[in-house]
Parts: structure tokens; sequence; C-alpha cells
């Protein structure tokens, strides 16, 4: 059994908790120990009284329901004060944020999590990991002292509750400033479905084709002949290998601060300072300008020497800052686009003429094999190499404006980014969250953590609590390397990320950013030890979601009526299958199967025939 947990500032206020622990039989330690341990600490003093100097800056969130039309037709979504994204929330670097969070909602609980801002392991807010759950009716305040200046945003980390509407932006000054703009803008973006999110869910778990013909991305045999693909179509299906896509659902509209189109305002000839957060469910964006090259200047929050970007890949739960002159004569478009070409929003910057931005070409299903090339020749290009039509992720260019500490020694661990598009499984090292034991790691330990993506899809990988160093082995200056709190994984390609565990003992979650592929597995929790290798007393656990969902099928014809029904939940699958004669002389057939799935080649059967 781990040794009782303490936290570095509040050692008096859980002693209580963890004695009374000590008292709860085996069998029941869990979850009292949790809530026990969560109440401890509920009662340490919080930010405003460890830093009673410091200027608390208070702000109220109520998450309800509300009937709103984002894309054309009348939804009952979920809003942050009444819209969506909710309300930017304003601080100055070395302010305590007060942030008092109502769950307004009838029959769900709530959370929200503040997305790259360095807080306590216990106000990072996910539930039942690292923060209680908001339960209907119920209130919690948020207290953390803002350590940090720059873009960042907060999203409910409850369900698919993000994907409704549960999110907005934060905004951090500097102490002082250092970049001058005429105006300050901040772009938040979205991608909205009128359908709801957990019935997208099981439209893909149950292996469906519906979003692929929605986007016109669907293939066949005829769409491979007529694009001069037949060879290369027929070579994966041979290899049993799924069509690439880049997106896996299709979306009703893509938003710009809950808009399908921004007018941001300005005079000719000033400079605006752009804030772009994609708070996208499942979307990489393309960002274009037509008022000339993007002049980035901030990645994930944190400062970056200035350099120019023609087109950027911004994935999900990224930011940058960059800077734009509003042109002199007209109007300037900057334009999103979807990664798979399905749409786009935009902002438009000045009056009159508009000039239109020009996005990148519309992909080609059945070209992914020349996209996947692209991608090996883009991996860890030298700054200034050839720019391609769909680039990666700008992170050779990046560069920390400030150096930062470099540690000499670290201990290398690998995660496999694995996946299954057939049956919906996405999981690091091929195992399911409730099957995996948490990464352990010590107080003030470095890790190097390579991420290995074997799967065809692009994978935004974020951890919480903490910013990670990108790291290139054949960086002459580490010390400048950019700092991150998400990164993208391109298909079939590695990165390597390396954190100092320095952020306060607990567990943080790392996880996929793509909210369905989080929901179905990919994530994990690192756990930090406390002095000599203490852990709080229970087991990590993953916040909980909805594993369980059922579908299913009828046919009816004039000779017989045949269908199935299915219950899947993780790697289990019970189906009913029959096939009944109209008349009752032509027979029948029943079976009831149970499938237990190891892994994307190999699954066991048991058939029980009626």
């Amino acid at each position: 059994m781990s040794r009782p947990f303490t936290s570095r500032f509040n050692l008096k206020n859980i002693a209580y908790g963890l004695l009374l622990w000590a008292s709860v039989s085996t069998g029941q330690a869990c979850e009292a120990c949790r809530k026990l341990y969560f109440q401890g600490m509920e009662n340490a003093p919080k930010a405003s009284a460890l830093y009673p100097q410091a200027k608390v800056v208070e702000y109220k969130l109520d998450i309800s329901e509300k009937d709103l039309t984002p894309a054309g037709q009348t939804v009952r979504a979920l809003a942050i004060n009444g819209g969506i994204p909710g309300p930017t929330l304003h601080f100055k670097e070395g302010d305590v944020a007060r942030i008092t969070v109502t769950n307004g909602l009838a029959d769900d609980t709530t959370s929200l999590h503040w997305h790259g801002v360095l807080v306590p392991n216990l106000e990072d807010g996910v539930p039942v990991v690292t923060t209680p759950i908001i339960a209907p009716g119920n209130s919690r305040t948020f207290e953390f002292l803002l350590r940090q200046h720059g873009t960042y945003w907060y999203h409910s980390h409850t369900g698919h509750q993000e994907q409704r509407g549960v999110y907005g932006a934060i905004v951090i000054e500097p102490k002082i400033p250092t970049i001058r703009a005429d105006h300050d803008q901040v772009i938040v973006l979205g991608d909205w479905t009128n359908e709801t999110p957990s019935e997208i869910q099981r439209t893909l778990l149950r292996g469906s084709d519906w979003y692929s013909f929605r986007k016109g991305t669907a293939q066949s045999l005829l769409g491979a002949y007529q694009a001069d693909k037949l060879g290369e179509y027929l070579d994966r299906e041979k290899a049993l290998v799924p069509p690439m896509d880049l997106s896996d659902v299709a979306y009703d509209a893509f938003l710009m601060n809950g808009q399908r189109r921004l007018q941001l305002a300005g005079r000719p000839g000033e400079t605006t300072r752009l804030r772009i957060i994609n708070a996208g469910a499942a979307t990489y964006f393309y960002l274009d300008a037509a008022v000339g090259p993007l002049k980035i200047i901030a990645a994930d929050g944190q400062n970056v020497v200035p350099f120019e970007q023609a087109r950027l890949l911004i994935g999900p739960a990224e930011t940058y800052d960059f800077l734009v002159k509003i042109p002199d004569e007209g109007s300037g478009e900057l334009r999103a686009t979807a990664q798979d070409g399905s749409g786009s929003v935009s902002a438009w910057l000045g009056q009159g003429t508009p000039k239109q931005a020009t996005g990148p070409a519309k992909p080609n299903p059945y070209g992914m094999t020349a996209y996947l090339t692209s991608i090996l020749d883009q991996l860890d290009p030298e700054p200034g190499a050839t720019p391609h039509d769909r680039p990666l992720a700008p992170y050779a260019k990046l560069r920390a404006a400030q150096p930062h500490a470099v540690h000499p020694n670290h201990r290398e661990v690998t995660l496999k980014l694995t996946g299954d598009m057939l049956r919906y499984q996405w999981t690091f090292d091929g195992v399911t969250p409730d099957e995996a034991e948490a990464i352990k790691v010590g107080r003030d330990e470095t890790i190097r953590l390579r991420l290995v993506n074997n799967t065809m899809m692009h994978h935004p990988i974020h951890f919480h609590g903490h910013f990670f160093r990108l790291v290139n082995p054949d960086d002459q200056d580490p010390a400048t390397s950019p700092l991150k709190h998400t990164v993208d994984v391109p298909p079939m390609s590695v990165r390597t990320i390396e954190f100092t565990a320095n952020e306060g003992a607990g567990d943080w979650l790392l996880h996929c950013h793509l909210l369905y592929h989080h929901t179905s597995g990919m994530m994990r929790v690192v756990r930090v030890t406390g002095e000599a290798g203490a852990e709080p007393p229970h087991p990590a656990a993953m916040h909980p979601m909805d594993t369980a969902y059922a579908w299913g099928q009828a046919a009816f014809t004039t000779a017989n009526y045949t269908g199935f029904i299915t219950l899947q939940d993780g790697r289990n699958n019970w189906n009913i299958n029959w096939d009944d004669g109209v008349k009752g002389s032509d027979g029948h057939e029943h079976e009831l199967c149970y499938q237990r799935y190891l892994d994307t080649r190999l699954s066991l059967f048991l058939r029980l025939p009626q």
C-alpha cells in the first residue's frame, strides 16, 4: 500500500482525511480515500490566502442549456453565461484568479479545465482525476495564482460537453508589455454539429461511412478508376488497410467566436495582434491571410522569436499569436480551412473591396500515399525549407524568445499511439484506460517521452499542468527549443517531448485532444509522486466516460426478416443476429455471439446458436 500522500502547502489540512482513510476497510478504500483526499485538499488555504498581496480577479461562469442556431438550425446547445463561446477571461500575470463555476444543467455533471494554465493539481478541473465533479445545481470556486502570461483557453472535461459549446478564451497580460499593437483580438475556432455528439460517437463506433459520404470522401472502385488510383486502391484493400481520412466527423459549420463570419475592427495601416485558439473538437485548420504572411510571435502562450509563415496548420487545443496589418485599401480575409477541405470560416480586416485569401487545394482521398510522403518529407525540415501546399505545424521554426533550463539527465519513456478505425478504439500502447497503469514519475524527475504514431491520423497530444520542450536531437541550442502544452503527432511519425515533474504531486492527464479519440480511450495518467515517492492514498483513475453503446439494423422482405443488435463496451461486444422466414415452414436462425477484441487483427468469439 502506498504511503500517505501530502502536499507541500496543505499538510495540516489533509491530515484528518488521512486518518479517516486509515480506518476504512480495504474493499471501500478506493472511493472513500478519493473523497476524503479531495475534502482535505479543498479545506487547504486557497491562493488568495497564500498570496495575500496579489490582486484577486473574479469571474462567475454559469453552464446551462440554451436553444441556439450556430449552423442555421435551432438546436439544444450548452452555453456559458448564455453564449458560445463563453466570455474571454482577462487577467494580468501575478493576479489570483477566482472563478466560480455553476452547473445549471438539470441532469448532468460538469467541469472546467484551464487549458495550458499552470495550476495546483486540485484546480486542474478533470473530474475524478484531479478535481471533484460539479453536480447539477452545485457550484465550485477555483482559485490559482497566475504565474505566466499569454493566450490560453478553458473547456469542459465532462463527456462531449466541449463539442456542445462549453469553452472560452483566457488572456493573461504580462507584468511588463513587450509587444505593441493597435488592436488585440481573440479568435476562438470551433467546429459545430447539429447532431448529438453521443450519436456521433455511436456512428463512429459502428463503422459507418456516413460522414465520408457527407464530405464526399467515401471511396469506391469507380472513384479509384476515375482518379487513376485503381492499383493503389486495390493494394490497400488486399492489405485490409482502411482508407485514410483527415477527419472523422462531418460538421455542419465552422465558427470564429461562435459566428460563421467575423468582422474585425481597425483602421487602414494599423497592426492587430490576433490570438488564435483552436477549440475544435476534431478539426485541424489551415490559416491563410490575404494581408500577407502571418508573423508568429507566440505559440501555446509562450513568446517565440518572431518569424513569418505563409500557411499555418493549427491542431485542436493549440494556440498561436501573430501580428497582421490592416490593409491600406479594402478588406483582407483571414481564412481558417478545415484540414479535410470540408469547409472554412473567415474573419475580415478593414473595410471596402474584399481581397480573398487562397486556401490549400482540397485533398484527393485516393492520393493519401502522396500526402504521407509529403509528411515524411516535412518532418524536422531545415527552417526556411521549400513550403508545401499542405504544411505540417511549423515546429522547426519555433524558437523560445527567452532561453530556458535544459536538464542534463532524463529517463526515456515510449508511448505508441494506436487505433483501429474499423472498431473506432483509440489507445496508448493498445491498452484501454481501465487496463493501463499510471506512468509514475518522481518529484522533479525529467522525462523524455517518445510519442510514436502508428496510425494514419494526426493526433494532438496534450499534457495537463506542465509545459514540455519539443526535442530535436540535431538542435544546436536546446535552451531555445520551443515550450508547448500540446503537440501534433502526424501519421506514421515520432515526436519527442521532455518535461520536468515540478508542478506539484498528484495525477495529471495525458491525452489526445481529438474529442472522440479521447472519449474512446486515448488517454493515460501521469502520477507525480511526492517526497520520498509518496503517492495519493487512492489508485489513479480515469474520469468517467460513456463507453457502452448499442445499435442495430433490421430488414423486411417478402421472404424473410433479418437483423442484428450490437452492444459494445470497450473490448467487449455482444451481438444478437436473426433470420426468420415469413412462413413458419421456412425455418429460422437465431444467434447470440460474444466477441472479445484483442487487437486490430485478433478477436475471440463465442457463439451460442438457438
